[in-house]
């Protein structure tokens, strides 16, 4: 039997988040989403999209001249074979990194494949969504990211990192949402706080005002 995955696009960028940030990458962006966040700015991405094997996929990742592929939807853990995908990109060598919701279990995920993991703040709509239990399966590769509109989402962001001793764990990421939240105040924030986090910015926003959410 054939197995396939519903996508919505495959494309070549450079990555606007993460500790990646600023590497060419190849994006694989599944479709469907059980959330529906207020700031989401891949919405297109909920429905739709085209049937492709696993093979094509592979095949059409192999063209680009980069070791680094990024998952991401949607929320990728919403098709069950997004696993053999990843399995079969990280035999072949590649830094495969899953961009999940953590809304979804996580502990099925490949140890090979790197988690960034985006715990929903109040502002998002979906605070109800989190599975705390997905702390328990992260390792020092991975990364916990905050996208922050206000600041009760900044405080939220705060106590839940002391709360789990995330910076203990893996890199945390803080992230403001543009028109929401001034990048310099967040900056300004985690300065004051001495927070051992990670301000970014989406770069491909300010690159291209980019229409691909990554």
């Amino acid at each position: 039997m054939i197995n396939y995955l519903r996508l919505t696009e495959i494309f070549y960028s450079l990555q606007g988040e993460s500790n990646t940030v600023g590497l060419p990458t190849v994006f694989i962006r599944l479709t469907g989403c059980p959330l529906r966040c207020v700031y989401c700015d891949t919405s297109y991405a909920f429905t739709g999209g085209d049937k492709f094997s696993l093979e094509q996929i592979i095949r059409d990742v192999e063209q680009y001249n980069t070791n680094y592929i990024t998952i991401t939807g949607g929320e990728p853990l919403s098709q069950a074979n997004v696993h053999p995908l990843m399995k079969q990109l990280a035999n072949k060598g590649y830094q495969v990194s899953l961009e999940t919701s953590g809304a979804l279990d996580v502990s099925k995920v490949d140890s090979r494949i790197i988690k960034v993991m985006d715990f929903k703040t109040p502002s998002s709509g979906e605070l109800s969504k989190n599975r705390y239990q997905n702390i328990n399966y992260l390792t020092a590769q991975d990364q916990i990211k905050f996208v922050i509109a206000t600041d009760d989402d900044y405080q939220w962001s705060k106590e839940l990192l002391i709360k789990y001793n995330l910076t203990a764990l893996c890199q945390v990421l803080f992230s403001p949402v543009i028109n929401k939240m001034s990048a310099t105040l967040l900056a300004d924030k985690i300065l004051h706080d001495k927070l051992a986090v990670r301000f970014q910015i989406q770069l491909h926003k300010y690159l291209w005002a980019d229409a691909h959410g990554k």
